[in-house]
């Protein structure tokens, strides 16, 4: 009898819409199923792993940047890792960030050929802040495309609006998907039978509606191709717009075989190369692009090799050059990419070990929130109050913000407070000086 395959069900939306809710109602809901968690979290602190209740379940936890670019291959390593286990799992969830595409996650179930074999998708679920929703439809792109690839929609928080701004809700969301379902919720409260195991997932109707959904996104800008000689080379970056850029050097076999192998790579840590200055093959390599002009050697033994590149290799004037004569290559193969962030959305994580005083946090995080909290998106965390002794879990969303305990700290963790912030034009400076400000 041949092994079914695991459904994995994609939950996205906006920042605070609900995610983080829905997946503990799943986890804490008594359904005899062995879940694994797949989440990624936008910003440099991550808290989302804190805010998951504790359960059988097995988190794993992605937070080196966008779900929908370099962490796909952190999901390519860890669902690898999962096929290897002895005990069957019955149901996986990948909870993106809010500030996820799900189409790029999606792509991952059907264009690597050894999972595809393993897994299904079974839906890409979106929920709604029916409250919010209407601050970012308009100008978030992410926001957008969130509800265009949905196969369910869960209309959240419908007890916070009228029925009339619901049912314009509701219109809206048909204009930008007409085929999805749409359940209406208050606090994410659903029967989990019509959100799981549902086989929703049709990738021939998503590119019949949107052919973008079909386009493979990956963590690098162009693949340049080399026919070199055995023999040592210099490779020549100038200052460009980053001050480094990540090179993953590659024997060449079969290009589309390795550009997955390349988006897995690009998920690693990448190889300093600062000291030693000579580029590894099969390893990320990290240049240094400071100065007005780097070299590096690089050693060859192969044929022709590919190097995939972080960024157009024309944006650092890159030369490969053995004895002073420039060595031009075969191809390079530019990747476009459909998919942008908003770059004035940024966060501000902070981290403090410090007890906190409970009467000015509250009073500073009120002002806060009422003279920036239509540019602060999400804000979320773990929070350490002095004579306390639980934990306090803290939930914000534009200006409505939350602050409940928990559970008592454990003897063997170390209090902490950990904090994220996510919004439009964040005031850094002053939001840590603020929270300083607050310390017992």
């Amino acid at each position: 009898m041949k092994n079914q395959k695991i459904p994995v069900t994609i939950l996205t939306g906006f920042l605070g819409s609900g995610k983080t809710t829905l997946l503990n109602r799943i986890l804490s809901e008594n359904h005899g199923k062995k879940i694994a968690v797949i989440e990624n979290e936008f910003g440099e602190v991550g808290v989302d792993n804190e805010l998951v209740i504790g359960a059988d379940e097995e988190i794993f936890e992605m937070n080196n940047g966008c779900i929908c670019c370099t962490v796909r291959g952190d999901l390519i390593r860890i669902l690898t890792r999962l096929t290897k286990r002895k005990d069957k799992l019955d149901m996986i969830l990948v909870e993106t960030t809010g500030m996820a595409n799900p189409a790029p996650v999606a792509q991952t179930f059907w264009v690597d050929n050894d999972l595809k074999e393993q897994f299904s998708l079974d839906a890409i679920i979106t929920i709604v802040d029916a409250k919010h929703i209407n601050l970012h439809i308009k100008d978030s792109d992410e926001c957008k495309e969130q509800i265009a690839f949905a196969d369910i929609v869960i209309l959240n928080k419908i007890d916070l609006v009228t029925e009339t701004e619901v049912a314009q809700i509701q219109k809206d969301i048909r204009s930008m998907n007409a085929l999805c379902e749409i359940h209406k919720t208050e606090n994410t409260n659903i029967d989990l039978s019509k959100i799981l195991d549902v086989n929703a997932f049709d990738l021939e109707k998503k590119i019949e509606i949107n052919p973008k959904f079909g386009e493979e996104e990956f963590p690098y800008e162009a693949i340049v191709k080399y026919k070199l000689e055995k023999g040592t080379y210099t490779l020549f970056l100038e200052e460009g717009p980053d001050p480094s850029m990540d090179i993953f050097v590659t024997p060449f076999r079969n290009i589309e075989t390795q550009k997955h192998e390349a988006t897995v790579a690009f998920s690693n840590e990448a190889h300093s190369i600062s000291d030693t200055q000579e580029i590894k093959i099969n390893k990320l390599n990290r240049l240094d692009t400071s100065e007005v002009s780097q070299s590096f050697e690089f050693v060859n033994e192969e044929d022709t090799v590919l190097f995939f590149t972080q960024h157009g290799p024309e944006e650092f004037n890159m030369q490969l050059k053995q004895d002073k004569q420039t060595i031009q290559p075969i191809d390079i193969i530019e990747i476009e990419h459909s998919h942008t962030h908003d770059d004035e959305v940024s966060s501000v994580g902070i981290e403090s070990k410090k007890p906190l005083d409970m009467q000015k946090f509250n009073l500073w995080m009120g002002m806060l929130l009422q003279r920036n909290g239509q540019d602060i998106f999400r804000s979320k965390g773990i929070l350490y109050f002095k004579n306390y002794e639980d934990r306090i879990v803290f939930q914000g969303v534009h200006m409505l913000f939350d602050a409940i305990p928990d559970r008592k700290w454990t003897n063997n963790e170390v209090k902490r407070n950990q904090l994220i912030f996510i919004g439009r034009n964040l005031d850094r400076e002053s939001i840590i000086n603020g929270f300083n400000n607050c310390l017992a």
